[in-house]
This record gives structure tokens, sequence and C-alpha cells, in this order.
């Protein structure tokens, strides 16, 4: 079992903290759902410091791959994933005023017990893609073929109803 990390993410942006580590793909449980084979890491940096109006920011960074399942042949899917993003740290207050306002950057709540690899779970959950699919033509999806027994599509009977 991997020890997951907990930081003040105050105190973690305010003295310009970092974590530089890696984290099994398993050990995602939301993303699991979404994931062909759970096998394969990831590799994630977490940088906090301050932005140029002296705001605490957390600017995480992950790269890895997993293997998704296509949509169209329900089959595995290698997907990299290259994310960067700056998260600012606010009370609730603050995060309602940034909401409101169009911002570039996204804000979360400070927290002193935050769990790092939920916020990295989050990240990573929203740059996915909602229906993943091979490129056309990758599939390997057998024409009017029952792909596991090799014997006819139970609905290929229904192509020579509709052809007569």
């Amino acid at each position: 079992m991997y020890a997951r990390p907990f930081i003040d993410s105050l105190d973690f942006a305010a003295n310009g903290k970092q974590i530089d580590a890696q984290v099994p793909v398993s050990e995602l449980p939301r993303l699991l759902d979404l994931l062909d084979n759970p096998q394969g890491m990831l590799h994630y940096t977490l940088q906090g410091g301050l932005d140029n109006l002296g705001r605490p920011v957390l600017d995480v960074s992950i790269d890895g791959s997993c293997q998704l399942r296509c949509q169209r042949c329900l089959s595995g899917l290698d997907y990299a994933i290259q994310h960067e993003a700056r998260l600012m740290l606010c009370d609730q207050a603050s995060l309602d005023v940034l909401e409101d306002e169009e911002e570039d950057f996204d804000g979360i709540l400070a927290d002193a017990h935050l769990d790092v690899l939920a916020l990295l779970e989050e990240e990573i959950l929203l740059t996915l893609p909602i229906a993943p699919k091979h490129d056309l033509g990758a599939c390997q999806v057998a024409e009017g073929k029952n792909k596991q027994e090799g014997e006819p599509h139970p609905f290929a009977v229904l192509e020579k109803l509709k052809r007569n």
C-alpha cells in the first residue's frame, strides 16, 4: 500500500516547499472506473509558492500515461497525461469571489490537511476525455462478428432483414 501524502497547504505555499514523487495509477480509486488496466506510474511535482500579488499558490505538474477504455471497441487505449496547473489557495469567501470573476487560474480551498493524491486525482479527472476513442480505423472491432468467440454478431440477422 502506498503512503498517502498530506500537507498543510498554506504552510507548504508560504515556505516554497516541493514534492517530487511517483504514484501508482492503482492508488487513485476514482480513476480506476475509467481505466482498462490499472497498471502504470504517474510522476508528479507539487510546488508551493506565492504569485506576483503575494497570494499562496500550488503549481501542479503530472506526467505519465494510463490505459483508458475505448468507447468504440471497449479495448485498451493508451492515453498520455501531461498536465500543469496553478491553483490559488483561498478561503471560502475568496473562492466565491474568484468563481464570479473570470480569472485565468483556478482556486481551491486552503486546507491544513490537504490530501495530495486526491488533488492529483481531481486534476487528472478534469483533463480526461469524456468518451475516449481510438483514432478512426484503429479500433479492433470486427464488423458483423462477435469479437470474443468468432461467431456472427447477434444483430447480424437484422442486417439480412433490412436488405429484404
